[in-house]
């Protein structure tokens, strides 16, 4: 994981790179912005490998960061809601000490937006007196997802949305995907480079996404609408757990290496409260991906919806759905630019709704009423 694995952010780059290994405006704690997919974590992991390594040891350090074991990088990241407290403590306390191996201390926290605002008060302590050897690396959406006295004290680096051109060229180059299918999945994915190599690698989520999109179009009564949200909902969840199923497994085979346990072996008494809380980590962590789901049903939803209005409107620009192209054109003739918005209004206030723990079933019901299409432009 190094330099040339950020795409499309040629500035960003330049700037923690000359940071890195010149010292060049080097502050000893930073925000990567940017749009989800846009390389947050991907840039994070490569400035902490150009900010450890020392001459001649780049390739080396890079594998270590990689695989997150290297003895000067910390790293805090979750697959659940928020991030607590403890853990933004213990982080905080490991980066307290000294490089043992390389030229910095590195301390990374993805998704650092998930901090309520008392776990971001910890580690602001830690960033208003941090060690001489020490940088802090956060990544969030923006900066206005993090506390006004947090943002005071980072150096921003901001991120845009790659083009898809980019995001194919990467998927070729770094996993040697098809160059065709390569440029499908960015386009579908709209530049999320995470989702764009998900779409090309795996085929049960480009029929996963096929599905919704075929659901939506179909809606003819409310009826119709409620069934698709039920339906769209099992999408989601069949999603969340191809996405953690293979993770979990693993998880739980290290956990009985570690132990001493052979696979399917009875646990002990004493070491069920280990497993326990490894059974209670994963289930909260299926809370957040069936929410992710959700989430990419709806992003997906939205670009339908956004290539029937530019077909109403004329507007002339490549379609995100091509591979549907005469379907969007059916569904543009089958109501007005009008009723395709209220549409995308009610998709932006369904993301908003789920984020505030609305059940997903209500919000995607509520949402696919209004996609209700009778046919014809006077079916309003």
């Amino acid at each position: 994981m190094g330099w040339s694995d950020v795409t499309g952010q040629a500035e960003a780059v330049a700037t923690a790179r000359a940071a890195a290994e010149s010292g060049e405006g080097l502050a000893h704690s930073w925000l990567i912005a940017g749009p989800p997919g846009s390389g947050r974590s991907t840039l994070a992991f490569a400035f902490a490998a150009g900010l450890i390594a020392r001459p001649g040891e780049e390739a080396a350090v890079e594998s270590q960061v990689a695989a997150r074991t290297h003895p000067d990088l910390g790293v805090l990241s979750t697959d659940r809601v928020v991030i607590t407290i403890d853990e933004v403590r213990r982080l905080v306390a490991a980066s307290q000490f000294s490089p043992s191996a390389g030229r910095y201390r590195v301390m990374v926290i993805e998704d650092a937006d998930r901090m309520t605002e008392r776990t971001s008060n910890v580690l602001l302590k830690a960033l208003e007196e941090p060690p001489p050897r020490t940088v802090w690396i956060l990544c969030a959406p923006s900066e206005a997802d993090l506390l006004p006295t947090i943002r005071s004290r980072v150096r921003t680096l901001r991120l845009r949305v790659p083009s898809p051109a980019d995001v194919a060229d990467l998927l070729v180059r770094r996993d040697g995907v098809d160059p065709a299918l390569a440029v499908a999945a960015a386009r579908e994915a709209q530049s999320h480079i995470g989702m764009a190599l998900r779409l090309a690698s795996d085929e049960g989520a480009r029929r996963r996404r096929a599905r919704t999109l075929e659901l939506a179009l179909g809606i003819r009564s409310t009826t119709a609408a409620v069934l698709a949200a039920g339906e769209l909902l099992d999408v989601a969840k069949a999603d969340a757990e191809a996405f953690t199923a293979q993770r979990d497994e693993e998880e739980r085979a290290a956990a009985f290496r570690s132990l001493g346990l052979e696979p399917g072996a009875s646990v002990p008494p004493a070491l069920r409260s280990q497993i326990k809380a490894l059974e209670e980590d994963q289930k909260r962590r299926a809370t957040r991906s069936l929410r992710d789901g959700v989430d990419r049903i709806l992003v997906d939803l939205q670009s339908l919806y956004r290539d029937v209005l530019l077909r109403q409107l004329g507007a002339g620009l490549e379609p995100i759905n091509l591979a549907i192209d005469p379907a969007v054109g059916a569904a543009a003739a089958e109501s007005t630019p009008a009723q395709t918005l209220a549409t995308l209004d009610a998709i932006a206030e369904a993301r908003e709704r789920i984020e505030q723990n609305v059940a997903p079933a209500l919000a995607l019901e509520a949402l696919l009423v209004t996609a209700v299409r009778r046919g014809g432009r006077s079916a309003a």
